[in-house]
């Protein structure tokens, strides 16, 4: 298949334009060039997509069979896209996010669920309702945190940085707060999975590890994969509504529960998660966070400090 993604030079789109392209697809990225293709050879046409006349312009003499939207964030972003191959395509695959779900008693989210009009992912869901009206053959991928080697998200480095230092690990809340990780490959392969697949067409898919874990879980998890002792690990519970941090993060995860369930993409794609949690976060700390010289950057750790010494007082 003739194949245009957008993006195709980080993180995600990496993993996906390497699977594609030993799967033999001719492959097209469409980005701001600053970043070289991730496999020789490929062609890339070079533009700002948040740019509708100029996306139409560089677009409209081009002709494909699927587009892999990674990384549209509003209606705007995707609209002249679709638009321009509205009825010219026989697959758009777009990169939408969990993150929509409005916040349940009732979990893990299945893709029925409501969504969050307040959510600051409400255009990923503007989007999705879009191509549905549009009339395109279209599916929907949701994940949950993605993680992974190149992850420019300071998720699971965030952990790490805390345990290669030794240091205590503040999390909110009394640390069970139940959340989900899916490892970046997994994603890509579900993402190519969706390929040929008339199933998928009109539908939507939550894509994460199978498994969930507590935020406690995560740090001690995180620990394993450093090779570190996680019962070495001191914890620092405290309440996020007692602190002003303005803008400053605190924490790399939104403190509530969120998971999802991924059984219909498990069921309908032939697909399943090949990492635990634990050798993925080793994936991510030999090939990423060691690889990369992360462990010998300087970190600040001001607000961790505020946060310890307001419970330790």
């Amino acid at each position: 298949m003739k194949i245009l993604i957008m993006g195709g030079t980080r993180f995600i789109g990496v993993y996906l334009t390497k699977i594609l392209a030993n799967r033999g697809h001719e492959l097209v990225l469409f980005n701001r060039g600053n970043k070289p293709a991730p496999v020789d050879g490929i062609r890339q046409i070079h533009g700002d997509r948040t740019d509708g006349e100029q996306l139409k312009e560089k677009l409209s003499g081009e002709t494909f069979d699927v587009i892999f939207d990674n990384n549209g964030r509003q209606l705007s972003d995707t609209k002249p896209l679709a638009d321009v191959f509205n009825g010219k395509v026989k697959h758009f695959i777009y990169m939408s996010s969990a993150g929509v779900y409005l916040k349940s008693d009732q979990m893990p989210h299945v893709e029925g669920d409501a969504t969050d009009p307040k959510s600051r992912h409400l255009g990923k869901y503007e989007t999705e309702t879009y191509l549905q009206k549009a009339g395109l053959p279209w599916t929907s991928i949701r994940p949950t945190y993605i993680y992974g080697p190149q992850n420019y998200n300071p998720l699971e480095s965030w952990f790490f940085d805390r345990i290669v230092a030794g240091r205590p690990i503040p999390i909110p809340g009394n640390g069970l707060h139940i959340t989900q990780l899916g490892h970046v490959k997994d994603l890509a392969n579900a993402m190519a999975a969706v390929l040929g697949n008339e199933t998928a067409i009109g539908e939507i898919y939550n894509i994460s590890g199978d498994r969930f874990v507590t935020f406690d879980g995560l740090a001690r998890a995180g620990a394993i994969a450093a090779g570190r002792s996680p019962d070495d690990l001191e914890l620092i519970h405290y309440d996020p509504q007692q602190f002003d941090f303005g803008k400053r993060k605190a924490f790399p995860m939104r403190v509530q529960h969120f998971f999802a369930d991924v059984h219909k993409a498990m069921n309908q794609l032939d697909w399943q998660p090949e990492y635990s949690l634990i050798d993925g976060l080793k994936d991510s700390f030999q090939n990423d966070y060691l690889a990369a010289g992360k462990d010998k950057a300087e970190v600040d750790f001001d607000l961790d400090d505020e946060i310890i010494n307001a419970v330790k007082g």
